[in-house]
């Protein structure tokens, strides 16, 4: 049997809904009558042999300019139609102008004979104005399909954040394509399932059953009964298996179906890896009184770094911080407030990371956790303070190192209050102006206002402070204050 030809990957649009347009006056005369033909395209061609043009999926468009006769030999029509279904080709559309007046019987006969859709295009009806119909429906078709790979997209979301995920997301998967999804265990055993009974259950069994470990990722096929079956492997060698079994043929199926597997591979690796449950234990035992040093070995490392980070836009929530530990190269992310703490194995030496202002500590063993943490948050101050991305702890003890945090804060409160109760931008600009060394220009730049606004605002700041600001050490208190407050 030859091999049939693969169409374009275009949404397919269904003949009866192209000739449901009253504007072009189209009329099928020959062929099977709502067979379900699906076109993925119009091409227009006067070829005697329209073969090696055609994709596959098209309505060919003629005006019979090869046929010299109308009523030559009836095995031309054949050996025509012949060819274009031999190329794939979904439909003909034959215009009766200017060339024939009448769409030739043998044609008529000869799409019969073989199932392929005949449609008369009425003199008055462009090729051009077929075409474009064509490809209007398509654009609809490919708008239909995004904005339901969309709703699904977030529906299977919300089902995996559920507290049974598996089971929702199977669920949610099989209401979205109308069929049956099953989670297949490692040794083919059927975990769960959701979605009526389809009759092709051992079908779909030994689909999943060829995706070994070490095969491919997905595999499709099909049942006598018409339904699509599929398996995507989630995740390598762990042997998880999802099939589904698809009643019916709709644009967005595979895609959807392939963010539930990516999904369930996340739930079932969760399960498998034994990197959680060895930060499940290490948690469990610093609860219980157990010496950071000694609970360190179980996340795999014996020297560390703590990350400060604070977001440049709004305030970031659990996703944003996940994907700040995952840029950081570290799954031990504490985003319980607006500054995310992420503890980095020494080995990955931290770097910027777009929209974030980090402060990074020196590099200390498990027992000097603390140390570090107070570290990583002066030098996230000096970051936001001098607005840099990224700022590490130096080697030399610093003076800030010499008061305790509790008593600076307490201290730079006091001192910035009065700007903090007139306006949070005395405070910001008088941050900046410091940094920049009391450049009027710099700053105005930095906070992208009129130079003349700077000096107001720091005028402003003297009067509130009651501190001549051209002193050095106002200067360096006010910096010490900005940095803790």
């Amino acid at each position: 049997m030859p091999e049939q030809p693969a169409v374009p990957p275009t949404p397919p649009v269904p003949l009866r809904a192209l000739l449901a347009r009253e504007d072009l006056a189209l009329r099928q005369i020959g062929g099977p009558a709502d067979a379900g033909t699906v076109l993925h395209g119009a091409h227009v061609s006067e070829m005697a042999d329209p073969y090696p043009y055609l994709l596959g999926g098209e309505l060919l468009l003629t005006a019979g300019v090869h046929f010299a006769e109308a009523d030559g030999p009836a095995s031309r029509f054949d050996d025509y139609v012949g060819r274009i279904v031999a190329a794939g080709g979904a439909a003909l559309g034959f215009g009766v102008a200017p060339v024939h007046d009448t769409v030739p019987g043998a044609l008529v006969e000869a799409c019969d004979a073989h199932g392929l859709p005949l449609v008369e295009v009425a003199p008055r009806t462009t090729f051009a104005a077929v075409a474009r119909a064509v490809w209007q429906l398509m654009e609809r078709a490919r708008t239909a399909e995004l904005r339901r790979v969309t709703e699904a997209q977030q529906g299977l979301a919300a089902a995996a954040s559920r507290p049974d995920p598996v089971p929702s997301v199977l669920r949610q998967l099989a209401r979205r394509v109308g069929g049956r999804a099953v989670l297949y265990g490692p040794q083919g055993t059927q975990i769960a399932a959701a979605g009526p009974v389809t009759g092709a259950e051992e079908a779909l069994a030994g689909l999943a059953r060829r995706l070994t470990p070490h095969g491919p990722s997905t595999a499709g096929d099909s049942t006598a009964s018409g339904v699509r079956l599929a398996a995507y492997a989630l995740g390598a060698s762990r042997g998880f298996v999802l099939g589904v079994a698809f009643p019916r043929r709709e644009a967005g199926d595979h895609a959807i179906a392939s963010v539930a597997a990516v999904l369930l591979t996340l739930l079932t690796g969760a399960r498998r890896t034994g990197s959680d449950a060895a930060r499940s234990a290490a948690l469990v035992r610093v609860l219980l009184g157990g010496a950071p040093e000694d609970v360190a070995a179980l996340l795999g490392g014996e020297r560390w770094t703590v990350v400060h980070a604070r977001a440049d836009e709004a305030e970031p929530g659990p996703l944003a911080a996940s994907a700040l530990g995952a840029a950081l190269g570290s799954p031990l992310v504490d985003p319980a407030s607006d500054v995310v703490r992420v503890l980095v194995p020494a080995e990955r030496e931290p770097g910027p990371v777009p929209g974030w202002t980090m402060g990074v500590s020196a590099v200390v063993e498990a027992s000097r956790w603390p140390l570090a943490d107070t570290q990583a948050a002066r030098a996230l101050a000096r970051a936001r303070a001098t607005r840099t991305a990224l700022v590490r702890h130096g080697g030399r003890t610093a003076l800030a190192a010499l008061v305790p945090p509790d008593a600076a804060a307490e201290h730079a409160r006091a001192l910035l209050a009065p700007l903090a109760a007139a306006s949070p931008a005395l405070t910001e600009t008088l941050r900046t102006w410091l940094s920049l060394h009391g450049s009027w220009d710099r700053t105005a730049v930095a906070l992208s206002v009129h130079r003349n606004t700077v000096r107001q605002r720091i005028a402003r700041c003297a009067a509130l402070l009651d501190a001549d600001l051209d002193d050095a050490d106002v200067r360096m208190e006010l910096w010490f204050a900005l940095g803790h407050g």
